[in-house]
């Protein structure tokens, strides 16, 4: 889906600002978390030169196809380990793209797209897509976006495998390293599904459900945006990686231990 193309990136450029998707832990090429193998989805070729090359300066490798079927036709279709893709492409349809890839693959998946509408957000995201960018968009953007996915998406590290604290008390998760997070009442419930799953996967229905118990604006806006909250407020706070895996048309599992503490803990840990 054409676009209008945005410049190629100002090497003089040192800040951007994208308060919803800044990442506090990734100030330079050399501390970013970037995937090493990109596959690159868009019929825009113009668009898709000047990505290619910014991406390509920060020390990936990135292949372009500008059909659909391109990339499901070729012989490593299911082993890069990012996917940059449009929603209106030639061959089958970025949404069902999706779901291809889904089958095969747990990579990242980031739309960049122009297609607007309200459904679209969670269409993608039912989809299996991580997160959604709407164009016009700066390279700088689709970076920090892909550092977060990638950084999310990693396997179990020491760190994100010790122990998670849920202070219902405080409204507070404390991470690893000691970080704390404030939370919601809707966040709140949330985390309690998964400590009372004791790491096994939990349901969207029964999330829904733990959702709909809430008073509350903010419970009333859906799971989707609700982890999609959660997640951004834990990455803001620690470089810990969030242990919540999407696990594809089931639910969600907590993959690291989560303890319930009903009083603050926070003036121990400090």
């Amino acid at each position: 889906m054409k676009a209008p193309s945005p410049p190629p990136p100002d090497p003089d450029q040192t800040e951007v600002e994208y308060p919803v998707l800044e990442s506090e832990h990734c100030f330079s090429l050399k501390t970013c978390m970037l995937p090493q193998s990109v596959a690159l989805v868009d019929d825009d070729s113009e668009y898709t030169e000047f990505l290619q090359q910014d991406l390509v300066e920060r020390g990936m490798r990135v292949d372009v196809y500008g059909d659909s079927n391109d990339l499901l036709t070729a012989v490593n279709a299911f082993d890069y380990d990012f996917y940059v893709l449009d929603l209106g492409l030639p061959g089958i349809d970025g949404v069902d793209l999706i779901k291809l890839l889904r089958r095969r693959t747990q990579k990242g998946v980031l739309v960049v797209s122009g297609r607007l509408g309200p459904e679209v957000f969670e269409q993608v995201l039912r989809a299996g897509a991580d997160m959604y960018l709407t164009k016009p968009v700066r390279f700088e953007q689709v970076v920090i976006a892909m550092e977060s996915v990638h950084r999310r998406i990693q396997p179990p590290t020491t760190l994100t495998t010790s122990q998670w604290i849920l202070d219902t008390w405080a409204r507070k998760l404390v991470a690893p390293d000691g970080a704390s997070v404030d939370l919601s009442e809707t966040d709140v419930a949330l985390l309690q599904c998964f400590t009372l799953a004791d790491g096994e996967v939990v349901t969207r229905e029964t999330l829904k459900d733990s959702l709909a118990k809430l008073p509350g604006r903010e419970a009333q806006d859906g799971l989707n945006a609700t982890i999609f909250r959660l997640r951004r407020r834990i990455e803001k706070a620690t470089p810990v990686a969030l242990p919540l895996q999407t696990k594809s048309k089931v639910g969600y599992v907590f993959s690291a231990a989560l303890q319930v503490q009903a009083r603050s803990v926070l003036g121990t840990l400090q």
